[in-house]
């Protein structure tokens, strides 16, 4: 391995390259301070999420029929919200939070992604443009507007982030089961680089600021890293943004376990984010969004394949929650998109934009190079004027 190789891997799994966060050590993790920076933090749910498994319309009557075994498995036990949808009943801390009106639901929503391949329909998602751009993504082109630093927990920069020079990424080290004389004899072998001795300094800095390495924390489980991402958020200062990613959502079969067991994991991550946010949860929006939605109908093999349509969710304390959003396009035979699928009747991006220009106060211009393709809905999904940026 060359010594740029091996600085590259040791920054993955140690450490975040250029973040002068490290004056975290001198904050406290939870800052009683009021004027806090509006935070933005957008985790893609990749798989492509049944919405009609989530938030379950109730006063559906073809439910039933199309959903023999879905449907019967969490309708006596669904989380009523309002206009007869309920969450589904792994989801009790998002309805906690949607009760107190800090968190909202968008249905029927699609990106504009005209096909059903995971991989494309991600990719075009991140990208946020009229055709597919690996290079850059709508995140990084927002946190540019608004020259603040960004983080992504992730091994490698995700599309949504390409393009911003402002962009750091943080995983979990590889070495989570090493102890204190393993750094320390590090500490000795790289004492005459300063780039290693830099690198190294920062990851066991940030290392400690995640409390990466203590008892009972999983390497990659959503709710360990969405609980570290709240942490840099609360103590990087600079660091607005950030990304995270929770997978497992393609249920082509055994859908009522799989499900389950996956809305449980995102729902304790947002309890974790929020509880590492502290007091900067007041200002922050997280966005949550999939690639494509499911088929009204079940398979098989008890689960639902690829689809068009599918909701979004927007928590935080900043939001206007507590409101059921999109317009439903029913799902009687005529009503689904080609025959299947639930249909669309609103924009990913409009809502985000519309999001951008609330929260971030994004002027037109700035949306435009963020979506070239969307504009903003009108209304009110934050709940007040968002605090200046501070950085």
């Amino acid at each position: 391995m060359r010594r740029r190789q091996f600085i590259k891997a040791l920054t993955a799994s140690l450490a975040t390259i250029h973040t002068p966060l490290l004056a975290a050590n001198n904050l406290a993790l939870n800052s009683n301070s009021s004027n806090k920076p509006a935070k933005l933090v957008w985790v893609i749910m990749r798989g492509a999420l049944d919405s009609l498994h989530t938030v379950v319309p109730t006063f559906e009557p073809e439910l039933a029929k199309m959903r023999p075994n879905l449907y019967p498995a969490v309708k006596d036990e669904l989380l009523a919200i309002d206009d007869g949808f309920g969450f589904h009943p792994a989801m009790q801390y998002m309805h906690q939070l949607y009760k107190q009106k800090q968190l909202l639901v968008i249905n029927a929503v699609s990106s504009g992604f005209g096909e059903r391949s995971h991989f494309d329909g991600q990719d075009f998602l991140e990208s946020g443009l009229a055709h597919i751009d690996a290079d850059t993504g709508w995140l990084g082109r927002a946190a540019a507007s608004r020259v603040n630093k960004a983080i992504a927990v992730a091994n490698s920069v995700p599309i949504s982030l390409r393009g911003y020079e402002k962009v750091t990424t943080w995983y979990p080290s590889r070495f989570h089961s090493a102890d204190a004389s393993v750094f320390d004899a590090l500490q000795d072998l790289y004492q005459s680089d300063k780039l290693l001795s830099k690198r190294l300094a920062q990851g066991m800095e940030l290392r400690q600021l995640t409390n990466e390495g203590s008892s009972g924390y999983n390497r990659g489980r959503f709710v360990d890293l969405a609980k570290s991402c709240g942490r840099i958020l609360a103590n990087d200062q600079g660091t607005d943004c950030a990304m995270l990613e929770v997978g497992g959502w393609d249920t082509h079969n055994y859908e009522i376990r799989r499900q389950h067991k996956h809305l449980v994991e995102l729902n304790e991550g947002i309890a974790a984010l929020q509880q590492s946010l502290g007091d900067y949860w007041e200002n922050t929006v997280v966005i949550m969004a999939t690639e494509f939605g499911r088929t009204v109908r079940e398979n098989g093999t008890l689960g639902t394949d690829h689809g068009t349509a599918s909701c979004m969710f927007m928590a935080g304390g900043a939001v206007d929650g507590g409101k059921v959003l999109g317009k439903w396009p029913g799902l009687a035979k005529q009503q689904q998109f080609q025959g299947r699928d639930l249909a669309p009747t609103s924009n990913t991006f409009s809502w985000i934009a519309s999001m951008l220009a609330q929260h971030w106060q994004l002027d037109g211009q700035q949306l435009a190079d963020v979506f070239p393709q969307a504009s903003p809905y009108k209304g009110s999904l934050i709940a007040r004027v968002s605090r200046p940026f501070l950085s």
